[in-house]
């Protein structure tokens, strides 16, 4: 069984490159080996995904056909990184993240610790009942902040898209910090809202949930299928106020309908879950970032004449870098000066005043990376 495990480890590894991610690539190869066991699988998972966290330490005079070999040293640098995290010092760390990423961002050790961390598995459950869906999957630790009483962090090992919960839509699997932009929402009841990049729901979901099934949301997204997936996910969910529509992310606009709140959780490079998806860390370029950006910029610019007077602007972005996050923000208020800045809560820090530009750390929050920003249109 374990030659098995690391020949699909190997498998995984040898067919991603840019166009074909390692998570997408693993979930096919253990698609065709179903006969594995559970535990066979999350091995197969980690040593996929060890492989690329800790793939700088790899020697370079190393052959990259040795993969058995490569997989073995990846393996043993997680488990001493699990043990004595302090054996590593911090200007080692800088090699588990390319060189070129200082000049997008600032690199912290504290930042890169995370990096080489295992993820934590997060859930959302139905407004309001966090506690008792924590104590009915047990194995659960629920964040002291108020405003994330529905954010459940779960440590079990049972595969939760099996749970009777799951099925019964009590609860979604969703990072903490994509749970805090739903909060920095704030969609209330009977309000009308627009997710314009609602890829397969998990935003859209939320804001349905924050607004008690009541007023309307539309969903949009540039692939029909994901708009499928979002189809599938609402009604185990339950989610009746919403309405999905294709849209390029262009100046025509999928409906006339004038907005309370549009949420434009943008394309990007994905920065801020470099943690979780350890791969993309030596697949994403420079050039990505500044493609990105001009993308950002566009849809922002576009969106904004749907938004009634008074209505919220909220942009978020699951990266990190400087051109996707602040500078993106400094343009908008540059070019749309009836748009002013809204200050936002930050619901891991309750007690620091509000801004209306968040960037979430993971190392601060156990999430994602992910940048807030929020306007008010001129009424």
């Amino acid at each position: 069984m374990l030659d098995e495990i690391k020949q699909i480890a190997a498998r995984c590894i040898r067919g991603a490159d840019q166009n074909h991610p390692a998570d997408a690539v693993l979930r096919e190869e253990l698609r065709a080996a179903r006969r594995l066991p559970p535990e066979a699988t999350r091995e197969v998972a980690r040593l996929v995904f060890d492989f690329y966290r800790w793939r700088g330490w790899l020697d370079s005079q190393d052959s990259p056909d040795n993969l058995e070999r490569q997989l073995q040293n990846t393996a043993r640098l997680a488990v001493r990184f699990a043990r004595e995290p302090d054996s590593f010092p911090d200007e080692e760390l800088a090699r588990a993240v390319p060189e070129w990423i200082g000049d997008e961002m600032e690199v912290t050790p504290d930042w890169l610790r995370t990096l080489q961390a295992e993820p934590k598995l997060w859930l959302r459950a139905k407004r309001g009942t966090g506690r008792a869906l924590s104590e009915k999957l047990g194995e659960c630790v629920v964040p002291s902040e108020p405003a994330l009483a529905d954010a459940i962090q779960y440590f079990g090992r049972e595969d939760l898209f099996r749970a009777p919960e799951f099925h019964a839509g009590e609860f979604e699997i969703q990072d903490v910090s994509s749970q805090a932009v739903g909060l920095a929402c704030d969609p209330q009841p009977g309000e009308t809202w627009w997710d314009a990049c609602a890829g397969e729901g998990g935003k859209m979901l939320h804001l349905s949930d924050l607004m008690q099934n009541k007023g309307l949301i539309w969903a949009s997204d540039r692939a029909e299928w994901r708009l499928k997936k979002l189809k599938q996910r609402t009604a185990r969910a339950k989610c009746f106020n919403y309405r999905a529509a294709p849209w390029d992310g262009g100046a025509k606009l999928p409906t006339k309908t004038k907005f309370d709140g549009i949420l434009v959780d943008a394309p990007c490079s994905g920065l801020g879950t470099w943690g979780r998806n350890p791969h993309a860390r030596w697949t994403t370029t420079p050039t990505d970032i500044r493609e990105l950006a001009e993308i950002q910029n566009h849809l922002l610019a576009h969106v904004a004449p749907a938004l009634k007077p008074g209505g919220r602007l909220i942009y978020s972005v699951c990266t990190l870098a400087r051109r996707e996050t602040v500078e993106v923000a400094e343009n908008f208020s540059r070019t749309h000066s009836s748009f002013e800045p809204l200050p936002l809560k930050n619901p891991f820090a309750p007690s620091a005043p509000p801004e209306n530009l968040l960037t979430l750390w993971p190392q601060q929050t156990d999430g994602n990376g992910m940048f807030i920003a929020a306007w008010r249109a001129g009424k």
